[in-house]
C-alpha cells in the first residue's frame, strides 16, 4: 500500500467513525465499505474490519451495560453457537469473487436500513430458544465470512421480530459483535497468520473518530440526512464489490 492511500484510508476511517457514532451506529459496514472503495484486498479488508469491530463493539457494550438496556436472557440463546460458527468463518477464506459478492450483499443490507424506518415500538416476547440458537450459529458463520461482527443482521433481527425494543436490541448487539469479532479474527488469524501492519493506524483513527461523534453528536446536518449520506457510500460500494 503507497503511503497517499493510507492516507486517504485512514482518513475515511475516521470520517466514517465520526458519522456513524453521531448517529448510534458503529460503523462496520462503513469502514467495509471505504476499504471496498479503495480496493483493498478480501484478506486484508476481513481482518481489519474484525479489529475494528472489536474496539467499537467493546465501547459500546459498556455503554449500553452502564444504562441497564443489555438482556442475558435475550442475548446468550443467540451468542452461544455464534462464537464458534465466527470462528469457521473466519478461519474459511472465500474465493475472491464470493467474498466480494457477499460483502456486497451486506453493504447493500446496510443501505437499505438507514432508509427504513423501524415499526412502532410495542410488548416484546422472547424468541424459541431452537430458532435463537439456529440464528445466532448462523450469524455468527456470516459474521466471521464477511468481517461485519454480525449486529447488521441481529439488531433488525431483533425489531422486527418484536422480540426487543430498540435500545435493547442495540444493547444485545453490541456484545454479540464483539464476541463474534473476536472469535472471527481469531480463527483468520489462526488461517493466515497474518495481521496487517497498517491496520494500528486505522484502529486509532476510529478511535477518535468515534469519539468526537458519541461526544457531540449531530449538530450540522439532521440525523435522517447524514443516514441518507451513508447509504449512498454503501449501495455505491456494494454495486462496486458485485460489479467488479
Amino acid at each position: 500500500m503507497t503511503p497517499e492511500t493510507l492516507w486517504i484510508l485512514t482518513a475515511a476511517v475516521f470520517a466514517v467513525a465520526i458519522l456513524y457514532s453521531s448517529v448510534g451506529h458503529a460503523g462496520a459496514s462503513g469502514y467495509l465499505a471505504v476499504m471496498a472503495l479503495l480496493s483493498l484486498a478480501p484478506a486484508e479488508i476481513k481482518p481489519i474490519a474484525l479489529a475494528l469491530n472489536i474496539l467499537v463493539a467493546s465501547i459500546g457494550t459498556w455503554q449500553f451495560w452502564r444504562a441497564g438496556h443489555f438482556s442475558w436472557s435475550l442475548f446468550w440463546p443467540f451468542a452461544l453457537l455464534s462464537v464458534p460458527f465466527a470462528f469457521a468463518g473466519g478461519y474459511l477464506n472465500l474465493p475472491s469473487h464470493l467474498f466480494k459478492i457477499l460483502v456486497g450483499i451486506v453493504l447493500l443490507l446496510s443501505a437499505a436500513q438507514f432508509l427504513l424506518r423501524p415499526p412502532a415500538e410495542s410488548e416484546p416476547h422472547q424468541p424459541p430458544k431452537l430458532v435463537a440458537l439456529g440464528a445466532g450459529g448462523l450469524l455468527g458463520l456470516m459474521s466471521g465470512l464477511t468481517g461485519t461482527g454480525g449486529g447488521i443482521f441481529l439488531t433488525p433481527l431483533l425489531i422486527f421480530m418484536r422480540w426487543a425494543r430498540t435500545r435493547t436490541a442495540a444493547a444485545v448487539s453490541a456484545p454479540f459483535i464483539l464476541l463474534n469479532s473476536a472469535s472471527g479474527l481469531a480463527g483468520n488469524i489462526s488461517a493466515t497468520r497474518n495481521f496487517p501492519d497498517f491496520a494500528w493506524a486505522l484502529v486509532i483513527a476510529a478511535v477518535i473518530g468515534g469519539t468526537i461523534g458519541s461526544y457531540f453528536g449531530s449538530r450540522r446536518l439532521p440525523q435522517m440526512t447524514i443516514k441518507r449520506l451513508l447509504a449512498i457510500v454503501l449501495t455505491i460500494a456494494g454495486f462496486k464489490l458485485i460489479l467488479t
